[in-house]
């Protein structure tokens, strides 16, 4: 779960908010097991152009403000918005707007443009037909859609999850169930997620994280307009503007890594303690700075930056030194360290380590020392 935490933090523009659920529509009834296998099925998705917002509110301190929309400050608070057009899964656009400028994703079958028009930059990735049928997915950008958070959200459920069904609601005018998944140990600081299944296609069309005991959600996304129709051609096509940086990675018919290619991939110093809700990541404390592009101002951010397309906005050192100040000194038969807990995420750091998850600060403890490499 803490990768949800982290996922939000692509594409952002400010003042933005998912509506909230409107009067209950009428739907054919369903089960919560009938939802739960309709939505882990990854049912397919019709063609469609809409707009999905991800908002987060962690109850993190206060933090720095540059009124940069790309810094550090704004991408893990606040709202962010994402355009899309999409036919089907060989065909997309995902754009970004920011600020005077905006990021896309788009693919046109064995062909993937990563571009970023505020400094007119593009990555465009080419691999062979076939090479991703049965094995890793083609490179993607900073972006989560209700999709892919339930995806994400469905790898910790099972016997550790109570499921269960609420109320139908309107998600972007359309009628939709509501599953529920809970977790049934109480270490974990999520309350419940909720998954809005659209009711004639069977999709998500948004996924809210509550933490235990709040009202509202410290995490969501999901569309907030939605039309399914086949987007405009023009949507999905590309050509590098002029003057544009390009640079381009053939992945040909390998393991994209194997390649040369900068597919996103699980950092070597990252490990796993636990299993589904209770699973707790941990790296290292330089991994932490470097992924945000906070190194020596020689150094350029890593290719696999979690930051997706480009670095982050520079005020990423002051809004990661602000988020450690106001950890609190923790101690204990596994050591010492400082504790930053959120509403939903718990941080550990202790000896040069971080460890993070969406639990309580006792499971990161017993984490210290335990985790094995991904």
């Amino acid at each position: 779960m803490p990768a949800i935490a982290l996922a939000v933090t692509g594409g952002v523009i400010a003042g933005l908010s998912i509506p909230a659920a409107q009067a209950s529509p009428a739907l054919p009834p369903r089960t919560p097991a009938q939802l739960f296998a309709q939505v882990a099925e990854d049912t397919k998705v019709p063609p469609l152009t809409g707009t999905v917002v991800e908002t987060t509110s962690l109850g993190l301190p206060a933090l720095p403000q540059t009124g940069n929309p790309t810094s550090l400050s704004s991408l893990i608070t606040g709202s962010h918005k994402v355009n899309v057009y999409y036919e089907n899964g060989q065909h997309f656009r995902l754009q970004v707007p920011q600020s005077l400028s905006e990021s896309d994703v788009i693919r046109d079958g064995n062909k993937l443009w990563l571009w970023e028009s505020s400094n007119n930059s593009v990555t465009e990735y080419t691999w062979a037909k076939g090479t991703f049928k049965h094995a890793e997915k083609p490179p993607s950008g900073p972006v989560l859609t209700p999709q892919q958070a339930a995806n994400e959200i469905l790898k910790a459920t099972g016997k550790t999850t109570v499921v269960s069904v609420q109320a139908n609601a309107l998600v972007a005018g359309e009628p939709a169930y509501q599953l529920v998944l809970a977790p049934k140990d109480h270490r974990s600081l999520i309350g419940k997620v909720v998954i809005a299944v659209d009711g004639k296609y069977g999709f998500p069309l948004q996924v809210q994280v509550f933490a235990k005991g709040a009202k509202s959600p410290a995490f969501q996304v999901g569309y907030t307009q939605i039309a399914f129709v086949t987007p405009d051609p023009a949507n999905l096509t590309f050509t590098p503007p002029p003057g544009a940086t390009v640079k381009h990675v053939n992945l040909g018919t390998r393991h994209p890594v194997a390649a040369g290619g900068s597919m996103p991939q699980t950092p070597a110093g990252v490990g796993t303690y636990g299993s589904n809700w209770l699973t707790v990541v941990s790296f290292s404390q330089q991994d932490l700075t470097s992924s945000f592009g906070t190194g020596a101002a020689s150094s350029p951010p890593p290719a696999s930056s979690s930051s997706g397309m480009g670095a982050i906005g520079g005020d990423a050192q002051e809004v990661l030194n602000a988020l450690i100040g106001s950890a609190k000194p923790v101690h204990g038969s596994w050591g010492s360290g400082t504790l930053l807990q959120t509403s939903l995420v718990s941080i550990l750091m202790t000896g040069g380590q971080v460890y993070v998850g969406a639990v309580q600060p006792s499971v990161l403890e017993a984490a210290v020392g335990h985790t094995t490499a991904g």
